[in-house]
C-alpha cells in the first residue's frame, strides 16, 4: 500500500492501515521543511504499533506465510508526485495507492500517472469537488477496463474510489452529537453504532439488537487478552461468538449492533400543525385580527336584536357602517344610531391593522428564500457552528436523521447558506465568540453542540461558553491536530465528569474510510472492539463457495464472519459513501435485517457481513492470492 500525502490525513491513514488491516506501507511526503508535522498521536502509539507488528508476525509466523506484510512502515520525501517518484516507490507492483493531498489538482495528476503505470492497482483520491469526483473515477476505471483489453472491465480487481475528508468524517461527527460514540459504519443511508453493554442483571433480559458482534474480556485485569491476537483466547474478547457462546457467557459485556436514532427529547408538541396563514402573519397580528372579527360579530348581534332583522342582512348593514358606504342613521332609534358609531370606530381601527398584514406579508414573501430564526419553545434540538465544509455535511446528515438543528454562522456568503435555505433550517447570524449568538441559537435548551469551524480556538471557546451556561450539554469539537484534541478532551472530561464531551479531528474520523477503500470497495468500515478489530463488508455472494447455495445458519462462522443483512437494492440504486440526498427524499435503505437463518444465499445475492481480519482475508480469497504471489 502506498500513501502520498502531504497533512495529517497521510500519516493517519498509514496507521490505520499498518495497525488496523496489517498491510506494508509506503508512506510518501514532502520533505520536512515543507510538510506538516506529524499527529503526536502517531508518534506516541509508535510503541503500541511496534507491538502490534510483533504480534502479527508471531501469527504470521505460525501460519507458515511470508512476513513481509507486517515490516515497519517505509518513509519516502518527494517535493511532488512524479512518474519517477512513484516508480521509486514501486506503483507498478503496489495493491492499492491513496492521494491525499490538500490540493485536488495534484492528486488528479498523480492519479492519472499512476494508473498509466499500473492499471490494475486500486486508486483512492482525496478531491473537494463532488462532481468532478465523479467524472474522474469513471474515467479512470474506463482507462483501467480499457487496459485490461476488456472493454467492460470484467473481472478486473482495479477501481478507483473518491472520497472527501467532509463526506466520510460526517457521519461520525452526526453519530457522535446524537448518541456519543464514533465507533460508526454507514451503508445504504443507515448509520449503524456499536454499543457496549454491561451484564444484565438477575433477572434482566439483553436487549440484543440488530445482532451481538463480540463478548468482551472476561476480567478487567487483562482486557486485551493474553497476546492481543484475533483469536477468542480465553480471558480475550470473543469476536462473532454463536448463540451458545452468548447464552454462556455469564458476567460478561457484549458489543451490539444498533441503528443510529435521535436519543434528544423532540419538539415540542404542536409546533407541527401550526397552519399555514400562521407563518404568513406574527402572532400579534392574528391577535388583532381575532379582536376585529370578534367586534363586527358583536356589532352585528346587537343590530340584530335592535332593529329584529335577520342575522345575515344585518351582519351586511354592519359591514356596510364599518366600512363608511352605507347612509347615516338620522330618523333611526339611538340604539342603532350608537351601533352606527361604533361600526366606523371598528373600521378606523381596521385600516392599521389591514396595512400591517400588508406590510408583513410582503415581508414574509420577500424573505421567504431568507434564513429562517429559530421558533419560539425550541429544544432539544442540535446546536451546529460553522457551515462550511464539513459544517454543511453534517447539517444534510442529520436532517436526513429528522433532527432539529440550528446553526450558527458569521460569514453570510459561507457554502452551507445555500443548503440550509434549501433545508429550511432556522440559522443565526453572527461570530459564536460574541456575547448572546449562543442565547439566540437556544443553546441552553439544545441537546448537543457541534463545533465544526475552521478555527480550532473559535470551537474551543465556543464550548467552553456552552459548558458555563448548560454544564450537562454534550459538546462535540472539530480540533485539527491529534495532539490538541486529546489534551481538550481530557480537560473538559476532568473539569466536567457528567458531562459528555468528545473532541475529534477530522484526519481521525476520515482515515478509517479511506483505508477501507484501499482494501476495496466491498469494505464499509471498522470498529474497534478493545484491541481487536471487526471489519464490515458488503460482498456479492458470487463465486464465493463459503456463502454460495448455503443458507444463512450454515454461511455463519464463529470467530470468522457473519452474514448481517441482505443488501436488495438495485447496483445503479445503492447509495455510496457520502452521497446523501434532501430533506424528506433519502431514499428508503434495500437492507433486510433478521434473515432466517434457513435462507438460502443465492448468487445474484449481495450481503453486509461482519468479520474479523484474517475472517475476511479467508473469504474473499486474498490470503491465497498472497500465497501464490510469494
Amino acid at each position: 500500500m502506498i500513501v502520498c500525502g502531504d497533512d495529517g490525513l497521510a500519516h493517519r491513514l498509514a496507521a490505520e492501515l499498518r495497525g488496523v488491516y496489517a498491510e506494508q506501507v509506503t508512506l510518501v511526503v514532502p520533505p520536512s521543511g515543507r510538510r506538516v508535522r506529524q499527529p503526536v498521536v502517531g508518534r506516541a502509539r509508535a510503541a503500541s504499533a511496534a507491538l502490534l507488528d510483533r504480534v502479527v508476525n508471531a501469527a504470521v509466523n505460525r501460519t507458515g506465510t511470508s512476513g513481509e506484510a507486517a515490516s515497519n512502515e517505509q518513509v519516502v520525501e518527494a517535493p511532488e508526485i512524479t512518474e519517477a517518484v512513484l516508480t521509486e516507490v514501486g506503483a507498478d507492483r503496489a495493491a492499492a495507492l491513496a492521494l491525499v493531498y490538500d490540493d485536488d489538482e495534484t492528486n488528479i495528476r498523480a492519479a492519472l500517472t499512476a494508473r498509466r503505470l499500473n492499471p490494475r492497482i486500486r486508486l483512492v483520491l482525496r478531491l473537494y469537488n463532488r462532481r468532478l469526483g465523479q467524472h474522474i473515477e469513471e474515467l479512470l476505471d474506463q482507462t483501467a477496463a480499457v487496459a485490461s483489453g476488456d472493454g467492460q472491465g470484467a473481472g478486473l480487481d482495479a477501481s478507483t474510489t473518491v472520497l472527501s475528508d467532509a463526506d466520510t468524517a460526517a457521519p461520525a461527527l452526526a453519530a457522535t452529537a446524537l448518541v456519543g460514540t464514533s465507533k460508526v459504519v454507514q451503508t445504504e443511508g443507515l448509520v449503524l453504532r456499536a454499543v457496549e453493554r454491561q451484564p444484565p442483571r438477575p433477572g434482566e433480559v439483553a436487549d440484543p439488537g440488530l445482532c451481538t458482534l463480540a463478548l468482551l474480556s472476561a476480567t478487567s485485569n487483562d482486557p486485551a487478552g493474553a497476546d492481543g491476537s484475533e483469536g477468542s483466547g480465553e480471558h480475550g474478547p470473543h469476536l462473532l461468538p454463536d448463540e451458545a457462546a452468548v447464552g454462556a457467557a455469564t458476567g460478561r459485556g457484549t458489543v451490539v449492533l444498533e441503528q443510529v436514532s435521535y436519543s434528544g427529547p423532540s419538539l415540542p408538541a404542536g409546533r407541527g400543525g401550526v397552519p399555514p396563514f400562521a407563518s404568513l402573519f406574527s402572532r400579534r397580528l392574528r391577535w388583532s385580527l381575532a379582536g376585529l372579527v370578534a367586534c363586527v360579530l358583536a356589532l352585528a348581534v346587537g343590530l340584530m336584536i335592535v332593529t329584529g332583522e335577520n342575522p345575515l342582512y344585518a351582519t351586511y348593514v354592519t359591514l356596510l357602517d364599518l366600512f363608511g358606504i352605507n347612509d347615516p342613521a338620522f330618523h333611526e332609534s339611538t340604539a342603532r344610531q350608537v351601533l352606527q358609531l361604533l361600526s366606523g370606530l371598528v373600521g378606523l381601527l381596521l385600516l392599521p391593522v389591514l396595512l400591517a398584514a400588508v406590510l408583513e406579508a410582503l415581508g414574509t414573501f420577500r424573505s421567504a428564500s431568507a434564513l429562517r430564526k429559530p421558533p419560539r419553545g425550541l429544544g432539544g434540538h442540535v446546536v451546529l457552528l460553522g457551515l462550511g465544509k464539513i459544517g454543511t455535511r453534517v447539517l444534510t446528515r442529520l436532517r436526513e436523521l429528522h433532527i432539529p438543528v440550528v446553526c450558527v454562522e458569521s460569514d453570510p456568503d459561507a457554502r452551507g447558506m445555500a443548503t440550509a435555505r434549501r433545508l429550511r433550517v432556522p440559522v443565526v447570524l453572527g461570530d459564536v465568540t460574541q456575547e448572546g449568538v449562543l442565547e439566540a441559537a437556544k443553546i441552553h435548551r439544545a441537546h448537543a453542540l457541534l463545533a465544526l469551524t475552521s478555527a480550532d480556538t473559535t470551537n474551543l471557546e465556543a464550548s467552553l461558553y456552552a459548558r458555563s451556561v448548560r454544564p450537562d450539554l454534550r459538546v462535540v469539537l472539530r480540533l485539527y491536530d491529534d495532539d490538541f484534541a486529546t489534551a481538550v478532551y481530557r480537560t473538559l472530561r476532568a473539569a466536567h465528569p457528567f458531562a459528555l464531551t468528545r473532541s475529534r479531528s477530522v484526519s481521525h474520523l476520515a482515515a478509517p474510510a479511506f483505508a477501507g477503500a484501499m482494501m476495496g470497495r466491498q469494505i464499509l468500515g471498522a470498529i474497534p472492539v478493545e484491541r481487536r478489530v471487526l471489519l464490515f463488508a458488503e460482498v456479492d455472494v458470487a463465486g464465493h463457495p463459503q456463502l454460495e447455495g448455503r443458507t444463512v445458519g450454515e454461511a455463519f462462522r464463529a470467530g470468522a464472519w457473519r452474514v448481517l443483512a441482505l443488501n436488495t437494492s438495485p447496483p445503479g440504486r445503492r447509495r455510496s459513501e457520502g452521497e446523501s440526498g434532501e430533506e424528506d427524499s433519502a431514499p428508503a435503505s434495500g437492507l433486510v435485517w433478521d434473515l432466517p437463518p434457513t435462507y438460502v444465499l443465492g448468487a445474484g445475492d449481495r450481503v453486509v457481513l461482519a468479520a474479523t481480519r484474517r475472517g475476511l482475508a479467508e473469504l474473499l480469497g486474498r490470503r491465497r492470492r498472497d500465497r501464490a504471489g510469494a
